[in-house]
């Protein structure tokens, strides 16, 4: 049995948007909302006529249905902010971390580059430089590839993250791969390409299924190599039992 709420004004106006979140876009009427959760419709007009206020519920004109308003999605966005997602997502690079006894990354796309926003480092020493702000060209990186197949991504796309004058047509191809590689196993690797014989698995990390980042486990290309296909498998299992719930990671075709 539930213990009851220490405001009822306050459970009652989170129970609504619980609701509504639930909604989606077409949103409840006042009579669907007051069934649901069980309160007189005078009583929760008033809850509403609050959330409205300060914008947390929108409602279409004429007395029509009810939908989450702009500042309840910004509430998730800002905290799932690049500048939040270290603080938010520690704790589960620590987790990939010790599993794998190996150096653990978190990245994000930002235009054609990674940065790099957080990491959890092994005890032992891994030759690989490792620095929070960092930015390397998404295509070259397991991270990178991860995030970019996710996205509406082609061959013939990929050159605006692959210009000419920085890429072999070898290059472009592996890195064009390994995206497709990413879309069929659900995880990413490289293997040297982004730093000589450093190797790499990575997956993507989707909120609203489109990708904020990506999480990576790190380590010696020779030590990768015969374990890959079980460590890329166990890397997307950790991180998807330990993202909260408004983030996933990608299925696999």
């Amino acid at each position: 049995m539930n213990d009851p709420s220490p405001m009822g004004s306050v459970d009652k106006a989170l129970l609504v948007l619980t609701e509504l979140s639930g909604a989606g876009p077409q949103g409840r009427s006042l009579a669907e909302l007051a069934a649901a959760l069980g309160v007189a419709k005078s009583t929760l007009h008033r809850t509403l006529a609050a959330l409205r206020h300060r914008h947390f519920v929108s409602q279409e004109p004429a007395g029509g249905r009810y939908r989450l308003g702009h500042a309840a999605l910004a509430l998730s966005a800002n905290f799932l902010d690049h500048e939040h997602l270290p603080a938010l997502l520690h704790p589960l690079l620590a987790s990939v971390r010790d599993e794998f006894q190996e150096l653990c990354q978190l990245g994000v796309l930002d235009g054609t580059d990674i940065v790099y926003l957080d990491k959890a480092e092994p005890p032992r020493a891994i030759r690989v430089w490792s620095e929070v702000g960092r930015r390397l060209p998404a295509i070259t990186t397991a991270l990178g590839r991860a995030i970019l197949a996710c996205q509406e991504v082609d061959r013939s796309t990929l050159s605006k993250f692959a210009p000419a004058a920085q890429f072999t047509d070898e290059e472009v191809s592996r890195s064009w791969q390994g995206i497709v590689s990413a879309r069929l196993e659900g995880y990413a690797c490289e293997d040297g390409d982004s730093e000589p014989g450093i190797g790499c698995v990575a997956v993507a990390v989707l909120r609203a299924r489109r990708p904020t980042a990506a999480i990576s486990v790190t380590m010696p290309a020779e030590r990768l190599r015969p374990q890959l296909p079980g460590i890329g498998r166990r890397l997307r299992e950790i991180v998807e039992t330990g993202l909260p719930e408004s983030l996933a990671v990608p299925r696999a075709l």
